[in-house]
Formats: structure tokens, C-alpha cells, sequence
């Protein structure tokens, strides 16, 4: 039996994603430490995968406070086994799986002479290629939740970056991966829009995380001041927002910059 669309905006107890279940990767800080808490919050029974299992612990213990479900999953995502592995296991113990966010993603910002092939690696393999794996493994079970689910809708989300878009100097590689998922989000949302799966970019601008809490390049080439960076739970709102859409509205693409951030 088909639900309103009124339902499908509020779902159950006025929490929109009631019922569902989200996968998030990258999920032990950050992005994806406040996605997954943002997603809890809303109602969705949670699967976080990254490697550190202790920081997954800990996220697990906040949701519980606040009475939110989640499983954990340790993983390095590098390895596509272990990729296409954790979304089985996430379906398997969630019994569904209703949306995905490819978060999890590494950053070595250097010009190619000056970078290190072993980087260019890491960046290709997590940035790319396990969004690749992840997303592949996932769509069977996101096509079952959008024909059968309380939504009617499911959707798939890629955090990717302002670098995606803008190329700069120091960010060759980096630009490369991140412009690559732009591409084959657009191409993939062509491909499942018929069956009711969505699919998102999010595109941060200058972040604070674990990722460039050190990075004081960063605020040099931006000439931007840390107090003006994004924090991860302004991300974490455009994701919900993406996702919290009724069955018939895709918002596929939002980019979120500091507001002092030129380009």
C-alpha cells in the first residue's frame, strides 16, 4: 500500500526518515560523523562504516542517548571486497537499505611534482574508486527500497567538493577524482531516475575536519581565516535537506561554500 505524500514528508513522530535505513562511509568524523547523527535524528536507523571501530563505538553511544538506532561496520573501503562487504552487511542487519552517502574520501594537496605516487593512489582508490563499489553494491537494494519503501524514493548522495567544479593549483589530483564523481554522479542519476532512486552531489567548500584541521595551506590559498571555514554540520544539513525531499522532488546538486570563500 502506496503512502501520501504528506506522509512521506513527516513520517512517523514528525521524523521524516522513520522507518528507513542510511549507510554513511567515512563515518568515524567529520562529514560523516555529523551525517550520521543528522540522518539518526530524523528517524533513520544508521550503518556507519570506516576503519577506526572505536570512534564508530562512540557514535554509536550518542545515538543511543538520544534513543536513535545504528550498527557499526569496520572497513577500509580501499579494498573492494571489503567495500561491497560492508553494504551487505549493512542491508543484511538493517533489513533494507533506503539511502547511501558516499562520504569517505583523502585529501594530499600538492602539485604533481611535488606530490607522492603512493597519494595519487590513495586519492584515486578512496575518492573514486570506492564510490564506484559502494554505490554499485548498493543500487539493488536502493531500487528495492524506492519500489516497495515507506517513501516511495531512495536516494544516493556523494560528497564530493568545490574541487569538483574549480580546479586549482596544488589540487591536480585531488581536482581530478573529485570532478571524476561529479561526472559519474550525473550519469548514474540518468540512469536510476526511472526508478525512483535519487542521486545528489554535495559539494563542500573550505571544511573544517580532521581531514584539513592542520592543513594551513588551506587558509593561505584561500585567504580565509579558520573562524570563516564550513563546519561538518553545515554539510551534514544540506545532505538531510537533499534527502527529506518528498518522492517527487530531486535536488540533485548543492554546492556550500563560506560565505567569504571567492571560489
Amino acid at each position: 500500500m502506496g503512502v501520501s505524500e504528506s506522509e512521506t514528508d513527516t513520517g512517523a513522530n514528525g521524523q521524516p526518515l522513520a522507518g528507513c535505513a542510511a549507510l554513511v562511509t567515512g563515518a568515524s568524523s567529520g562529514i560523516g560523523a555529523a551525517t550520521v547523527l543528522a540522518l539518526a535524528r530524523q528517524g533513520a536507523a544508521v550503518a556507519m562504516v570506516a576503519r577506526r571501530s572505536e570512534r564508530l563505538e562512540q557514535l554509536a553511544s550518542t545515538i543511543d542517548e538520544f534513543g536513535g538506532r545504528s550498527i557499526s561496520i569496520t572497513a577500509d573501503l580501499i579494498d573492494p571486497g571489503q567495500a561491497r562487504r560492508a553494504v551487505g552487511d549493512a542491508a543484511r542487519r538493517l533489513g533494507r537499505l533506503d539511502a547511501l552517502v558516499n562520504n569517505a574520501g583523502y585529501a594530499a594537496l600538492n602539485t604533481l611534482e611535488e606530490g607522492e605516487p603512493e597519494d595519487w593512489e590513495r586519492m584515486v582508490d578512496l575518492n573514486l574508486k570506492a564510490v564506484l563499489h559502494i554505490s554499485s553494491a548498493a543500487l539493488p537494494h536502493l531500487v528495492r527500497a524506492a519500489a516497495g519503501g515507506p517513501r516511495g524514493v531512495a536516494d544516493l548522495v556523494a560528497v564530493s567538493s568545490v574541487a569538483g567544479r574549480v580546479a586549482r593549483r596544488g589540487s591536480s589530483v585531488y581536482s581530478a577524482t573529485k570532478h571524476a564523481v561529479c561526472a559519474f554522479a550525473e550519469a548514474l542519476r540518468q540512469e536510476v531516475a526511472g526508478r525512483g532512486v535519487r542521486v545528489g552531489l554535495v559539494e563542500p567548500g573550505v571544511t573544517a575536519t580532521e581531514m584539513t584541521a592542520d592543513d594551513a595551506r588551506l587558509a593561505i590559498a584561500f585567504d580565509l581565516p579558520k573562524t570563516a571555514w564550513l563546519r561538518a554540520e553545515d554539510i551534514a544539513r544540506a545532505i538531510v535537506f537533499m534527502v527529506t525531499q518528498p518522492a517527487h522532488a530531486a535536488v540533485n546538486e548543492i554546492m556550500v561554500r563560506p560565505t567569504a570563500q571567492e571560489r
